[in-house]
């Protein structure tokens, strides 16, 4: 090698490492570059996904971190849109280049693409820092939406107006929090079944926004809503979120906003205690869905159970909360749901029960007749208060002959009188679709599946001649459970047309924008599930009737299940469904 070659060798070693610093056409800072709006464009998808484009605008919200989405999004400066309300000035681009900082202007050559309905940019060859400038200003938003906000896609956004929490139950899975712009209320509460509760369903669902955390891990710690962590306070479902700015994002069909600044979160929808004891001494009856109550062997093993507790310790937390519960409102008799079906011996789930409830608190029994199901309903009395009269009965016959919960029938009174009451503690088929077939799957009318099973358990139910076999001294029957039916559903309707109406409903309706007492939550809808129907005869014998609002609107990660729920204390989600709460004048 001569001096020459050498020199020349030489000098392309100094040089290669910086090539791609050099300015290009393609990569000069101020070069004609091509519009976002243009890449993004007035349809669904881009014209130009496929093609490799160069683009210029400010880094708005970066996403490279640790968990993040692995990108940045950029948006064309204010100054240099193309004023066409109809087009995003946004993008994201797909890349893990650890090249600039939200403020900086950045000019990116990659290739368009669609990705599950989000317009990015891939394949990135080129980024180069342009120097700083002023974040576009915020696009003012409010729900529901007016249009769809296509035209809005992965752009600066705030709302105007706070947004309810209508959904939490992904908080702790995903860090995301349904909103919408007032708590949204099941469409059959209020509506009849059919296309017009099916759609506003569907209306519910499309008018809402997620607050993401600007992560793509699941289970995240910790986790990110409240600022101030679930370790000292909580966020329910109907509270409210103020001063939501960020970016608009499309992930996993929906709508999301990556917020770039702190939202405030408001107290709208406070933990409240269960009501106190009315006046002239009522029989309080308490009904509760347990949330799969199983306690293994009785003795601390055979855990985790078919259906509750993973590990003894998160059993002794759930019977823990759920004795907080049915204690808090001073019941006289419990009428629950979810209760292991392991028979009445001593290591038995309900013998587990009021063992804990304490000494005064005695179970009603039914051997045999139980059925084949995994869970069964199940009744308990303050003998120091209340006394059971006669024989228990279950239900039996049509669709309760050989499978379903059958139903539960008791008379008591007070151990100082003689008029009696008689309680009727049903669980009807739930909504969940597996094994639906026919008739049995979801009808696209609003009640979900297995709607013509719940309405064959509900006919059952009103024909059965126990229903109303209480006796000379009886003051009526109360049937009170987990019905898995909203208020206007086919088999509430067949109840009422035997002579029973809902007493929570009576003393608070629920219409489309307003229902403070309701017993779950599901898909970000509010609606009860769980009644306390009041015969004829009964009904003037109701002073009160109410739901606690104790565990449906509380995250789904404190529950009892949660490595989370360990250092919580009180009665708080304690199961899924909310208890009912009625009290009688006898």
């Amino acid at each position: 090698m001569n001096s020459e070659t050498w020199r020349y060798s030489f000098l392309c070693v100094l040089i290669l490492p910086f090539l791609p610093l050099v300015a290009t056409a393609e990569s000069a800072c101020g070069k004609p570059a091509t519009p976002i709006s243009e890449v993004q464009g007035t349809d669904p998808a881009s014209l130009l996904a496929g093609k490799t484009v160069t683009v210029e605008g400010i880094l708005t919200q970066d996403s490279r971190s640790e968990g993040g989405f692995g990108g940045f999004y950029l948006q064309q400066a204010d100054h240099e849109t193309d004023n066409n309300p109809a087009t995003s000035e946004a993008l994201f681009v797909y890349t893990d280049r650890d090249i600039g900082k939200p403020g900086m202007r950045l000019r990116v050559t990659g290739k368009v693409k669609e990705y599950h309905g989000l317009t990015e940019l891939v394949a990135v060859r080129d980024i180069r820092i342009c120097g700083r400038e002023a974040l576009p200003a915020p696009s003012p938003l409010a729900l529901p939406w007016t249009q769809d906000p296509e035209h809005l896609e992965n752009m600066r956004v705030n709302f105007r107006q706070p947004l309810t929490v209508v959904d939490n139950y992904n908080l702790g899975r995903y860090g995301e929090l349904a909103l919408a712009a007032a708590d949204q209320v099941q469409p059959t509460e209020h509506l009849p079944p059919g296309d017009d509760a099916y759609r506003a369903s569907i209306r519910n669902r499309q008018n809402r926004v997620l607050l993401d955390d600007n992560r793509s891990i699941r289970n995240p710690r910790p986790i990110p809503w409240p600022p101030e962590g679930l370790s000292s306070t909580t966020v329910r479902a109907g509270d409210r979120i103020d001063e939501l700015v960020g970016v608009l994002d499309f992930r996993f069909d929906a709508w999301r906003i990556q917020p770039t600044q702190t939202p405030v979160f408001l107290t709208t929808n406070p933990r409240e205690p269960a009501s106190g004891s009315l006046p002239d001494d009522p029989v309080r009856i308490v009904a509760l869905n347990l949330g799969n109550f199983f306690n293994g062997d009785g003795q601390g093993g055979q855990f985790p159970t078919a259906r509750g507790a993973a590990t003894p310790a998160a059993f002794q937390r759930q019977q823990q909360r759920l004795v907080q519960t049915l204690l808090a409102p001073d019941p006289d008799i419990l009428a629950l749901t979810e209760l292991e079906n392991d028979g009445y011996g001593p290591h038995s789930a309900i013998a587990s029960l009021a063992e804990a409830l304490g000494s005064q608190w005695r179970f009603v029994s039914t051997p045999g007749q139980d059925g084949d199901d995994e869970i069964r309903t199940g009744m308990l009395y303050r003998s120091d208060r209340i006394s059971a009269i006669g024989q228990p009965e279950r239900l039996a016959s049509g669709p309760f002959r050989s499978g379903g919960r059958p139903p539960l029938a008791q008379d008591f009174r007070r151990i100082d009188g003689d008029v009696t009451v008689r309680v009727v503690v049903p669980h009807l088929k739930s909504k969940s679709c597996r094994g639906a077939r026919g008739d049995d799957q979801d009808q696209a009318d609003g009640q979900g599946c297995y709607a013509a099973r719940r309405t064959d358990e509900a006919q059952a139910l009103a024909g059965w001649s126990s229903i109303n076999a209480g006796g000379r001294n009886s003051a009526g029957t109360l049937i009170i459970g987990d019905l898995n039916s909203y208020a206007r559903e086919q088999p509430i309707a067949v109840l009422k047309s035997a002579g029973f109406a809902s007493m929570v409903h009576h003393f608070h309706p629920c219409t489309e924008n307003t229902c403070h007492h309701y017993t779950y939550r599901y898909g970000g809808e509010k609606g009860s599930l769980d009644y306390a129907l009041a015969s004829t005869t009964l009904k003037p014998r109701v002073v009160g009737a109410r739901s606690w609002l104790v565990n449906a609107d509380e995250p789904r990660v404190l529950g009892y299940q949660s490595k989370r729920a360990a250092k919580r204390q009180g009665p708080w989600r304690s199961s899924d469904h909310n208890p009912v709460i009625v009290d009688l004048k006898l």
